[in-house]
């Protein structure tokens, strides 16, 4: 997968891009988590989460938030974080100008910055959110959300515990116009360990369902 640097607000952003070549292709941004707990683009379920898009022919970009790795810049608490990644968005779009959907996925804390930026960004047909940490930071932005998603967590997730994760879910559903599926994956911590392949299954089950739906109502038109 060829290394890209692109401009960030604080500096350079180092990133791993896969384009698919086919026209019109799909495109999905895969954010990964905690930069103050060892979150890279490197992550075992950020690389999942990106081989689920690119297995189904979308153009794919990771990239390391601003301090990590050779991204230029220190940690924001997320406000900067949120900032690389509509430059990272921005970047994907400038390199797939006819794409005829875009995605949005992230896990952990890169589920909280996704989430925010899909509130930004109409042109986002679609989410992944892998263990949201609903206890720790506000989802109530969310209002309301303006596409339709995928939440997965795992029932043994202690530090995104799955009654929180539940509410977020609960809320997320009440909402009209959005259908939130909701997964939890038996015995899986936060880090899903021996249970990465659960997650690019249902992952990509769900992408499958949505594509085919697309499809489905693009020849019905």
């Amino acid at each position: 997968m060829p290394e890209v640097i692109f401009t960030g607000p604080a500096g350079r952003l180092e990133g791993r891009y896969h384009p698919n070549k086919k026209p019109q292709a799909p495109m999905a941004l895969v954010l990964h988590p905690h930069p103050q707990f060892g979150g890279t683009m490197n992550n075992s379920v950020t690389l999942a989460l990106a081989q689920t898009f690119i297995d189904r022919g979308f153009s794919v970009l990771r990239f390391n938030f601003r301090g990590v790795g050779r991204s230029q810049g220190a940690f924001d608490a997320g406000i900067g974080e949120l900032s690389d990644a509509a430059s990272a968005l921005d970047w994907l779009q400038a390199q797939n100008n006819d794409a005829r959907e875009c995605w949005i996925a992230g896990y952990s804390f890169g589920a909280w910055i996704a989430m925010q930026v899909l509130m930004r960004r109409p042109e986002i047909a679609g989410f992944i959110s892998v263990a949201p940490p609903a206890n720790m930071y506000d989802f109530t932005f969310l209002a309301p959300c303006p596409s339709s998603g995928l939440i997965l967590n795992g029932s043994a997730d202690q530090v995104a515990p799955p009654a929180d994760v539940q509410k977020l879910v609960d809320r997320l559903k009440a909402q009209k116009g959005i259908v939130i599926d909701h997964a939890t994956i038996d015995g899986a911590n936060h880090f899903f360990g021996d249970h990465l392949g659960d997650v690019m299954k249902i992952s990509g089950d769900y992408l499958d369902r949505r594509m085919e739906a697309a499809a489905a109502a693009k020849e019905a038109s």
